[in-house]
């Protein structure tokens, strides 16, 4: 009992006490916020050893740098410190419940897309038990303040001091070891950043970002053009031939992407109580002039919507920290699809968009791309009650669109980048024509209602293009960008999916996003090859009748009897129609079971080295900047000072190019393509309809 007393008091009165208060209230808040905030899989002792003790040796360096200050600062400098490390995790949980991710330095710096994609939703995700975060700062400011502490204002020796670093510096390297132990090659082939935190934690994982955003800064001042090699003599052993009986069935026709915002495959087909979800999209999926891929995924990282973008137009994957065109998009030079059409096909390009240019830095990137054009929300007319998180809501987005769409000269690349479907899943009740679904979860509960709007955008804008004749000139594609529902919603996905035990393996499977090609004279049906949003491009290219042997391309022909179908996930996962990779565990992909076989098990970690590899080669030529050194002979390198996205001198732009002979406005003569588009957003009721929306805005 006076053993317990004297620790009490030394507790109270020492500078060492309150300093391993401090570290013990880190560690235990961070514990506690690993095992119920994150998912991070820990299995096994060791592992579970690791995870238990990881806080401590950083908790000990930061909080530790308090205690080199003399008197009261030394006190205060360890509360402000705590605080700071409070707040670093608290976003941390924010951002990982949304995305299940950490946050990155890369992502932080530039164009502010961690913070507004965090700042639209935070009202929807915070929980009360998030501010256990700040538990220990708060009652240790408490304590201070109330003077439970009596402050130990004597000097102690620089000795003391530094002893206590240096052992936070040891317990580090210990922690490293084991961790290598347990995963050979942790901090050089690791690509999934919960391994990192799992292994050595949240700070830890904070350096080792630093430090790979710092080497990847300096990759690029160093690349050279032997870096390619590496790159060419890959996808040279890795090309499949594309399927000769799609070339160039859509030749000179216009393109259409229509991106899906959140949009998961398990909606196509999906009724709740009776009636269809995506009535518009189903027909259109079962279309009989429509490819459609029923084992199709998405292959995003942390930069989500961007990463999908890059995908598409570039067949290069994002890279493993922050969104490869918020970092890359201003500096690299691209071959993407923009410039290639309009090298290969005379074609005009355009992106419409009604959310902020410069969110994914957009208004930078796509100069990069090449587009022509790029309507931002700035382009559009609109009200508070248009606008619904992210954007213009969708059916006042493509109805505004149609006025600009008529005065592109064809043949037309157009990309159109829908909102409305975009977490937290809300919609004012005016526009709600479906109920929500009854989870109890009211993230995934209002899921049904913005995608049914979707829909119904969808099936006014198809209406539109077959009054027009558009739809008889046009190769429309659609695609499902990422995810809507992360995994730290198994148990609502359980409900509705009607799957039992929902884990892991049945999340992964989950990340099947639609992709349609539909066209009036193409030959369609539903398609089973296992493929991803790096296969686009080249598929594309293909139905256009480009070739691409000879472009920098890390996707494949998804009609080619040869595509490999090892569907890489950016996190170093994988699914094929045999395995299916998570973490460090492998499945049979139709049952769900875990591979335990050792020729199996084989099997898997070649196809898992595979995937590394093309994940790594990718990185090396967005990070490098790599294709600043090689283009095609018939392809000239894009010029950014080309393009110019102001809107005074855009749209006077565009109106000068509706003159042209093959713009739709000139093709219906008097005929106004806009008062051809009929919407029922109840938002636009009071506008004279006589009156297109483009008009009104300038005038």
């Amino acid at each position: 009992m006076q053993k317990i007393k004297a620790f009490g008091t030394w507790l109270r009165t020492s500078k060492n006490g309150f300093f391993t208060l401090a570290v013990f209230g880190y560690w235990l808040k961070c514990y506690l916020i690993y095992l119920t905030k994150f998912t991070l899989g820990a299995m096994g002792p060791l592992q579970g050893f690791l995870l238990l003790i990881n806080p401590i040796p950083s908790g000990m360096l930061i909080l530790g740098l308090g205690m080199l200050m003399k008197g009261r600062k030394s006190y205060w400098t360890m509360l402000v410190l705590d605080f700071l490390l409070a707040t670093w995790l608290f976003a941390n949980v924010l951002y990982y419940r949304e995305f299940s991710n950490f946050l990155s330095f890369s992502l932080l710096q530039n164009s502010g897309s961690a913070s507004e994609n965090l700042g639209k939703s935070i009202a929807g995700i915070l929980k009360g038990s998030d501010f256990l975060a700040f538990a220990d700062p708060l009652i240790l400011l408490g304590l201070l303040l109330g003077k439970f502490f009596k402050m130990d204002l004597y000097a102690q020796s620089w000795k003391r001091k530094v002893a206590i670093e240096l052992t936070a510096l040891l317990l580090m390297g210990g922690n490293l070891l084991l961790s290598q132990k347990d995963r050979s090659g942790l901090l050089t082939r690791t690509f999934d950043n919960n391994y990192i935190v799992k292994y050595l934690g949240i700070n830890e994982y904070a350096l080792y970002d630093g430090i790979k955003t710092a080497q990847t800064n300096a990759q690029m001042a160093n690349a050279k053009v032997s870096d390619l090699s590496s790159v060419k003599k890959y996808l040279k052993a890795n090309y499949v031939q594309p399927n000769s009986a799609y070339t160039g069935v859509a030749k000179g026709k216009n393109v259409i992407v229509i991106h899906l915002e959140s949009f998961q495959q398990f909606l196509i087909g999906y009724k709740w109580k009776g009636k269809e979800v995506t009535p518009n999209l189903n027909k259109i999926y079962h279309s009989k002039h429509t490819l459609a891929f029923d084992n199709f995924f998405n292959q995003v990282g942390q930069g989500k919507t961007s990463d999908a973008e890059l995908m598409l137009e570039n067949s290069l994957f994002g890279v493993q920290s922050g969104s490869a065109m918020s970092t890359y998009g201003t500096s690299n030079t691209f071959e993407s699809m923009p410039a290639i059409l309009k090298q290969k096909g005379g074609y005009t390009s355009a992106v419409m968009h009604g959310g902020t240019g410069s969110f994914w830095n957009r208004n930078n990137a796509y100069k990069s791309f090449g587009y022509d054009y790029f309507a931002s929300l700035n382009y559009y007319q609109y009200k508070n009650s248009w606008y619904l998180g992210y954007g213009l809501k969708d059916k006042i987005f493509f109805q505004q669109s149609a006025k600009y769409i008529s005065e592109l000269p064809q043949p037309f690349y157009l990309k159109m980048i829908t909102v409305t479907n975009h977490y937290p899943y809300t919609l004012d009740k005016q526009n709600q024509s479906i109920k929500k679904t009854t989870t109890g979860d009211n993230t995934v509960d209002g899921y049904v209602q913005t995608a049914h709007y979707l829909d119904q955008a969808i099936g006014e804008f198809m209406t539109w293009l077959k009054k027009t004749g558009l739809d008889k000139k046009t190769l429309l594609v659609f695609y499902g960008d990422h995810y809507g529902i992360s995994n730290n919603h198994n148990e609502a996905m359980a409900q509705l999916t009607g799957k039992k035990n929902y884990g892991e393996f049945d999340d992964q499977q989950q990340q099947r996003v639609p992709l349609m090609f539909y066209s009036s004279n193409l030959k369609g049906g539903i398609k089973h090859t296992y493929g991803g949003e790096i296969d686009v491009m080249p598929t594309l290219l293909n139905l256009l009748g480009i070739k691409s042997k000879d472009l920098i391309l890390f996707g494949h022909d998804l009609l080619s009897k040869k595509n490999p179908q090892v569907v890489a996930q950016r996190n170093g996962n994988f699914i094929t129609p045999t395995y299916t990779k998570v973490g460090s565990s492998y499945y049979y992909t139709k049952t769900g079971k875990k591979v335990t076989g050792a020729k199996e098990k084989k099997a898997c970690r070649l196809i898992a080295n595979q995937v590394l590899t093309q994940l790594t080669l990718s990185d090396r030529v967005v990070t490098g900047n790599l294709l600043r050194f090689y283009h095609p002979s018939w392809f000239t390198p894009v010029k950014t000072s080309d393009y110019d996205y102001n809107k005074t001198d855009s749209l006077k732009k565009l109106a000068e190019a509706g003159k042209s002979k093959t713009s739709l406005k000139s093709q219906l003569g008097k005929k106004d393509a806009s008062s051809l588009y009929k919407t029922d957003a109840p938002e636009l009721k009071k506008l004279r309809q006589s009156k297109s929306i483009y008009d009104i805005i300038i005038r």
